[in-house]
């Protein structure tokens, strides 16, 4: 088994869909991004967005939570090759982080991932950097959230 294969490359990957309630919103809200419009119904209806909304950050942060738990029960893609199975480590940041569309209350958001390339590292002998595209996408199919993320890989 090559690194490609292992990785998926150009494979996108479904996570998981998430329901964002209100209480979860304003919750979320309350201790990480307390504007109105994630905090009160009356205030989010006379904003720009004329409705209770998630923040941008609940998002992506409930991206990485499927994500997570995607990678942790991904059984079904056992390590074959040369060597020991390669070891996802912590990731140097992200960029091109767009919020597409608003996350109003009750609405159901599907993530993916798809991996679109890895190299070694000249500064970290035995590591490689992963890059991933990451999307999530609303009940109609329209992208809501996007962005390209980075994962350090320990790997032969």
């Amino acid at each position: 088994m090559t690194l490609d294969a292992y990785f998926r490359i150009g494979e996108t990957i479904m996570l998981g869909s998430h329901t964002f309630d209100a209480d979860e919103i304003k919750a979320f809200a309350a201790k990480y991004d307390p504007q109105r419009f994630h905090m009160d119904e009356g205030e989010a209806k006379h904003s720009v967005f004329g409705g209770l909304c998630a923040s941008g950050w609940h998002t992506a942060a409930t991206w990485m939570k499927y994500n997570l738990k995607r990678r942790e029960d991904a059984g079904e893609l056992p390590w074959n090759g040369d060597g020991e199975a390669p070891q996802f480590g912590p990731s140097p940041g992200f960029q091109n982080l767009k919020w597409l569309k608003p996350v109003y209350a009750g609405e159901t958001v599907t993530f993916t991932r798809r991996a679109l390339a890895h190299r070694a590292l000249a500064s970290r002998p035995g590591w490689r950097l992963l890059t991933i595209a990451c999307e999530a996408m609303d009940s109609t199919g329209d992208k809501v959230l996007e962005f390209e993320s980075a994962v350090l890989v320990k790997a032969g």
